[in-house]
């Protein structure tokens, strides 16, 4: 093999290399070939060998990067070599372990810290030298030089598949991944569904969750003037495919997007049932560009979380969270909720206070609780389950008057009367404690499971990771795969088999009234009725545990006008009629419910998912005929009632009519009419 005598180009890949390798002409493996040992056991045909052609130095540099993954380490290409001179090109190349060469020292300054990463570089000499020759007039590319002694130890099969130099994401894969990231799914998440997909064990696909969230973080690498133009233009876009698409934004002096909120037409008609109890969750941000996030949700008569709003805001002041509250109420007609839980912000409180005076502020209890462990976890030791056991015992109290002897307690009992969260704490117990809430309505979004599950629900719109840009679709779709979710739950909902446990005809009715989750949170208060005495009184009626003595609720009735009500307010609180107002329904003989304290909110109303039905296409009869047929069923129960035999028979045949009901088509007729009777009876 001929070689031109004359001056070398010497080109490193990594200029660490220049000092810290030392390999030359002679250094090969045809002067000591006993010496070459190999690291793994390999077929002979795979180990390199001096004299092996490759047609080129890339072929060369896959076979010996495969040879390198059986043994148990990865390569990179080192230097190349070429004649001095114009066209003469690369006549010789090196590729060396990846450990190969050691890492330069950086210069020092006082005024940038270093980071102290350890390098995994530590001078191995193992190598391959192709060089070219020509021979007949047809180029190829020689294997010159080869060693694979290692100074360092070699990994497992198991191990080296996560050298960077074999993770891998296939163009297939990343476009899965961008699509699970639309859908608003974790990393993890998307890891096990490509897993499943692959059909291989957990762990063993070709890339790393850290591989997926660098993707992923590429995407959102941009300029952030750039992104905010074209968050307007897809904003405008979907404004021109639907016009009940609503968005507003604001301009800073200088003419970038300084606040942008936006609503579909679908969260603008489910606000209109179910907007009497929001939550407003601005804890997070889009750690991309830095911008604080706000969502509004609420809660279903299913008991699901529903999407109202979204708003990205440049700062978190007065000013903005005015703006931010302004616009929600003009996309939701002026219609402001009856109570706004949000997290511990002064500024919002105080916008708040201007913006919707005749709204309740709360504070969402899972928000304060999630800081509980690095408020307290060191101060109490040992002690902390046991404190955080009486603090959701003081939450859930029913009294005022017993929350604040408790409270008293509670801080002499843990030593904490000088502890600034405490002190904080309770003086916004207003806000927060559930004695002080209760007359307020709250769509029972207060307690742990509820809460958990809108927590859950917010989660979803912050896993993804795209532009900026996509941030409004993305959020759609979160919506739309949640909705879909939604739906399929409500169907679950609707074909299980509700069982009665009193028998009582207010029960029956309520079950066929109310959805599913209402009706469970109803039928535990029925079942807890029974437990209860209640003494007519002059102004009322007394209710109280049969064990009790003494103390008990005071209930008010009016049976001619059907209003009843008790000084507990679990119904002003979540819509459901208590165990106590229910006793003296039961004692006066009442056979069902009275009509405005089976809520809209908690009834078998579907709201129709499209987002272009107009809600104004309403039969002037219908909520006549709902009437009239309200009536019907109040003298069936009132006939059936007198007896078993006559229940047993309207039990029959009604579930039978429920079924063939249940068959027919859903219309939107009457909805508006319902609406109004619900504004009307709250």
């Amino acid at each position: 093999m001929s070689e031109e005598v004359g001056q070398m180009m010497l080109v490193y890949d990594d200029p660490s290399d220049r000092r810290s390798l030392s390999l030359d002409g002679t250094s090969s493996a045809d002067e000591s070939p006993d010496e070459t040992r190999l690291s793994l056991e390999t077929a002979n045909e795979m180990i390199p060998y001096i004299g092996q052609s490759f047609t080129t130095h890339d072929a060369a540099y896959e076979f010996y990067s495969e040879f390198a993954k059986r043994c148990g380490f990865s390569i990179r290409r080192h230097r190349t070599e070429g004649k001095d001179g114009v066209g003469k090109g690369l006549t010789r190349r090196y590729f060396v372990c990846h450990r190969a060469g050691n890492t330069p020292l950086k210069a020092s300054n006082e005024n940038k810290p270093q980071r102290n990463r350890k390098s995994s570089r530590c001078g191995c000499q193992a190598y391959m030298r192709i060089s070219k020759s020509t021979e007949l007039g047809v180029p190829d590319w020689r294997v010159t030089g080869f060693a694979n002694h290692h100074n360092h130890e070699l990994l497992e099969p198991s191990q080296v598949r996560f050298l960077p130099a074999y993770r891998t994401i296939s163009e297939t894969d990343k476009n899965r991944i961008l699509m699970f990231a639309k859908t608003g799914i974790s990393v993890q998440q998307m890891m096990r569904l490509l897993e499943l997909e692959k059909c291989v064990e957990p762990g063993y696909l070709p890339f790393t969750e850290k591989d997926v969230r660098n993707l992923l973080q590429s995407f959102r690498k941009v300029d952030p003037e750039d992104e905010t133009i074209d968050l307007l233009k897809m904003c405008r876009n979907i404004k021109d495919k639907d016009p009940n698409f609503k968005f507003d934004f604001t301009l800073d002096p200088g003419g970038r997007l300084e606040n942008i909120a936006w609503s579909y037409a679908s969260s603008i008609q489910l606000y209109e049932f179910f907007g009497d109890a929001v939550v407003f969750d601005t804890t997070h941000r889009l750690t991309a560009f830095d911008m604080p996030l706000g969502i509004w949700v609420g809660m279903n008569n299913y008991g699901m979380p529903c999407f109202f709003g979204c708003v990205l805001l440049r700062e978190e002041n007065l000013r903005s969270f005015s703006w931010a509250l302004k616009v929600f109420l003009g996309f939701m007609n002026g219609k402001a909720p009856q109570t706004i839980l949000t997290d511990q912000n002064m500024c919002l409180k105080e916008a708040i206070g201007i913006g919707m005076p005749t709204t309740k502020h709360a504070l969402c209890i899972w928000l304060i609780v999630a800081k509980f462990p690095s408020w307290f976890n060191a101060v109490l030791g040992e002690r902390y389950i046991e404190w955080k056991t009486e603090f959701y015992r003081l939450y859930n109290l029913e009294m005022t008057e017993d929350f604040e002897l408790g409270w008293r307690n509670m801080v002499n009992a843990f030593g904490l009367h000088t502890n600034r969260h405490i002190v904080s704490l309770y003086a916004l117990r207003s806000l927060w404690a559930l004695p002080y809430l209760r007359s307020h309505f709250s769509a029972g979004m207060t307690t742990a499971s509820e809460s958990k599950s809108i927590n859950s629900f917010i989660q979803r719109f912050l896993s993804a990771q795209t532009r900026l840009a996509h941030f409004v679709e993305q959020v759609a779709v979160a919506v739309d795969f949640k909705d879909q979710a939604g739906e399929q739950q409500t169907m679950q909902q609707n074909i299980q088999n509700i069982s009665l446990k009193t028998g009582a005809p207010m029960e029956s009715h309520a079950a066929t009234v109310l959805t599913p989750f209402a009706f469970s949170k109803l039928q535990e208060q029925l079942v807890l009725a029974a437990h209860y005495a209640s003494y007519q009184m002059e102004d009322g009626f007394l209710v109280r545990h049969h064990t009790k003595l003494e103390g008990g609720r005071k209930v008010y009735w009016v049976p001619r006008e059907d209003i009843i009500s008790c000084s507990c307010h679990q119904f002003e609180f979540s819509g459901i009629l208590c165990r106590h107002a229910l006793r003296v329904l039961s004692t006066g003989n009442c056979f069902q419910i009275p009509d405005r304290y089976l809520l809209l909110r908690w009834r078998r109303i579907n709201i129709p998912s499209n987002r272009h039905q107009n809600l104004q296409a309403i039969r002037n009869d219908h909520a006549e005929r709902v009437q009239l047929l309200q009536n019907v069923v109040s003298t069936l129960i009132s006939e059936s009632a007198k007896s078993n035999d006559r229940l047993d028979l309207a039990t029959e045949q009604i579930s039978m009519l429920i079924s063939r009901i249940r068959e027919q088509p859903v219309s939107s007729i009457g909805l508006r009419e319902l609406s109004s009777a619900h504004r009307s009876l709250t």
